[in-house]
């Protein structure tokens, strides 16, 4: 049965429709805002896998033609995502994933497809109204529905789902997710923006996401199915008292070692004595290993949360506002551009800055733009298996790799300098080479010392801290500077990075059902306390951008040219322009509007290669004497290039004091001459003068030598 409801939101018109496309899907909903749509379909199997996890997969795939675009490439056709379609699948994924009941092992699958996008809204929010309509609708046993908003800030006001176009304007730039009762995900960056006032934009947002549950409410009213059969999996109840004997003051030993590794190996020994134990009592418990571990698991669970909520102690016997010990180092590497070495505690991240030309910029085909996008900044986050002690094959980039770089590039971009002032590309890689928890903003406040000793001009320092969360009913404990333990066994893991004037970057996940307003302004409040300690830290390394770039960093200096000009620069097929790079040894670029770029990293060839294009674009000035070519000669004369380009006439009359018979009796083809340049006409012919050049050259030497004369004879006096 088809069903279509349409409401006013945000100022544009929102549609819900079913029934219509992708019948077969076990629910799916077409959403239309403005005039971009999206088609979510969710599939899932019968039968539940063997796989430790949860299996839920979330695609997100941007359509070309749903802007009217043809894929670029040699195939022409939509190939792996891209960065965006895993970050957008990926705020997809965190909102829902805690909502799916504990124990449910069965293959789920949330499809959404971009079918048009008008250029204006973002469809990364619509898409998870869609996602949230369409499992609800499903016999996936999923019955809360949860939206998405993107909340910005323009001129102080408020603004939900603002326009591309809006954002550029916009101080804010937040994707909040959550259900009529509490918020779920946060995602998003702002421009040195105070707590207290993110605050109060993740409660506007709230009020939005109310509004969108309330649509989905009357949307699936007779819409609903019963949920399919399925059964969480459970271990046997006396299997699990006779692991909870055997281990519990064990794995209570095991997580008072602060070492993560030593905690690892150590846990890694009970669980095998466990397990040998029991198969000794009986061989017929080897069948049961995987429920031993799981048991063994969840005893390592609780009596974790259960000793920070009672006693205050964290697993390395920390309390829960301590940070770890900090360590910060700058220019570790001696050919880069700039580099940094961040350590706190247990994990380490080394960044890396190169500094390059507009050349070296990221060119995307997007369909949310009708232009090619251009990026001037990227960080690039990995996360190699020896970081965390293991050893896995190197594949390609993961999805969580492209998310942390993400979540650190917008907590650095807004404090880069404009383009026009520091016309660099910048590429950050940030390599962890150790990771117990916190890796993303380990990447950030290595960045932010990288780019420092790179000697970028950043409006100030910037460093991240991880918040955690463990909640028994209404005991509550909040974590300042999480571990990977307390980050996969507790309940939030809340990244806040920014100044000491506010925040530039926040992502929020959490793995209960909802975040009070109470429990995030607590949070928000201890995260600034932790990022102004940590900043204090980074200081002692280095506390300002350096004042000179890295000798091997290339020196860029750009001059504005009139754009008619840009083609005598080119010259015929880029003869001239590659004439001068191979002269000068600098790189140069053009743009239509006519500034060029000059980059060399030596200073006198940057220089030289200026010279050389300023003569070339310099207009004719009349009075001045110039050196160039004789180009021909002819009866009545001499033509010579002044400027490259530009030639005159030098008539036979003005080669030489008196009569002259035969130009080549004065100047040949090729011969290097001055001439003055006496007058250009209204058709813009050059008239020029040997015999004037000669004239007023003798004239300055006669100058200087009477100068020099009275000189000496005041010395000699």
């Amino acid at each position: 049965m088809t069903k279509k409801i349409e409401r006013q939101f945000a100022g544009r018109l929102l549609s819900l429709e079913t029934g219509r496309m992708a019948k077969l899907a076990q629910g799916s909903c077409l959403v239309q805002f403005g005039d971009t749509v999206v088609l979510c379909a969710v599939t899932v199997q019968d039968n539940p896998t063997h796989l430790p996890f949860f299996p839920l997969t979330i695609e997100y795939r941007e359509k070309s033609y749903a802007a009217g675009k043809i894929p670029g490439g040699f195939f022409k056709r939509e190939g792996r995502p891209g960065e965006k379609e895993i970050l957008s699948a990926r705020m997809i994924d965190r909102p829902i994933r805690p909502l799916f009941p504990d124990g449910f092992m069965h293959e789920t699958q949330v499809a959404c497809f971009i079918l048009s996008a008008d250029q204006e809204n973002d469809a990364d929010v619509i898409a998870l109204l869609g996602a949230s309509v369409a499992l609800n609708m499903s016999k996936v046993p999923f019955n809360t529905t949860v939206a998405s908003v993107r909340v910005g800030r323009i001129q102080g006001n408020w603004v939900i789902n603002p326009t591309f176009q809006q954002l550029e304007y916009s101080d804010v730039d937040i994707v909040v997710s959550g259900s009529t009762e509490a918020i779920t995900m946060v995602e998003g960056g702002a421009l040195e923006v105070p707590e207290a006032e993110i605050l109060e934009g993740l409660t506007v947002a709230h009020e939005a996401i109310r509004e969108l549950c309330e649509i989905q409410d009357d949307f699936l009213e007779d819409h609903r199915v019963p949920d399919m059969d399925w059964a969480p999996a459970e271990v046997d109840s006396d299997l699990r008292s006779k692991v909870e004997v055997l281990a519990s003051s064990k794995v209570e030993e095991a997580l008072a070692i602060g070492d993560k590794q030593e905690r690892s190996q150590e846990m890694a020994r009970v669980t095998e004595d466990v397990i040998a134990t029991l198969i000794a009592e009986d061989e017929q418990y080897s069948e049961d290993e995987k429920d031993i571990k799981e048991t063994i698991r969840s005893i390592e669970k609780q009596t974790m949360r259960r000793t920070i909520l009672d006693k205050g102690v964290r697993a390395d016997g920390r309390g829960v506002d301590d940070i770890r010990t900090i360590t910060s180092e700058v220019g570790v590497l001696p050919r880069t551009h700039g580099s940094a070495l961040f350590t706190r505690g247990q994990t380490q991240a080394l960044a890396v800055v190169t500094l390059g030309t507009s050349r070296d910029e990221q060119r995307i085909d997007s369909i949310d733009s009708r232009e090619e996008i251009k990026k001037s900044f990227m960080l690039h986050y990995n996360f190699p298996p020896f970081s965390v002690g293991e050893a896995r094959p190197f594949r390609g980039t993961s999805r969580r790799e492209i998310g942390h770089g993400n979540l650190a590039e917008r907590a650095i971009q807004p404090l880069l300098p404009e383009y026009d002032d520091f016309p660099y590309t910048i590429r950050i890689v940030s390599d962890v080479l150790e990771s117990n928890g916190s890796s993303s903003m380990a990447t950030v406040c290595g960045s932010s010392l990288s780019l420092m000793d790179a000697g970028v001009p950043v409006k100030a320092p910037c460093a991240g801290v991880a918040m955690g969360l463990i909640k028994e009913g209404e005991d509550v404990a909040i974590l300042t500077d999480i571990l990977g333990l307390e980050d996969a066994l507790g309940d939030m893991d809340f990244k806040v990075a920014g100044t000491r004037d506010g925040v530039t970057s926040i992502q929020m996940d959490i793995k209960i059902e909802g975040l009070t307003m109470d429990i995030l302004t607590e949070a928000l409040e201890r995260a600034t306390k932790g990022r102004l300690h940590i900043l204090d830290q980074m200081g002692q390394a280095l506390e300002a951008h350096r004042e000179d770039l890295s000798d091997y960093a290339p020196r860029i200096v750009s001059i504005q040219v009139n754009p008619e000009k840009i083609g005598e620069i080119i010259g015929p097929k880029g003869k001239t322009i590659r004439a001068i790079q191979e002269e000068s040894g600098a790189s140069i670029d053009i743009d239509d509007a006519g500034i060029v770029k000059i980059a060399a990293v030596d200073g006198e060839a940057g220089e030289r290669a200026k010279e050389m294009i300023e003569a070339i674009v310099a207009d004719p000035e009349v009075g001045r004497i110039y050196e160039g070519p004789v180009k021909n000669t002819t009866t009545f004369g001499a033509f010579i290039e002044i400027m490259p380009g530009t030639e005159g006439l030098c008539h036979i009359s003005e080669l030489q004091e008196g009569r002259t018979e035969n130009t080549e009796d004065v100047v040949k083809k090729g011969d290097i001459v001055r001439v003055k340049l006496l007058s250009i006409d209204e058709k813009g012919r050059l008239r020029l003068s040997r015999k004037a050049a000669i004239a007023e050259d003798a004239t300055a030497v006669d100058s200087h030598e009477d100068t020099g004369s009275d000189e000496e004879e005041g010395v000699e006096g």
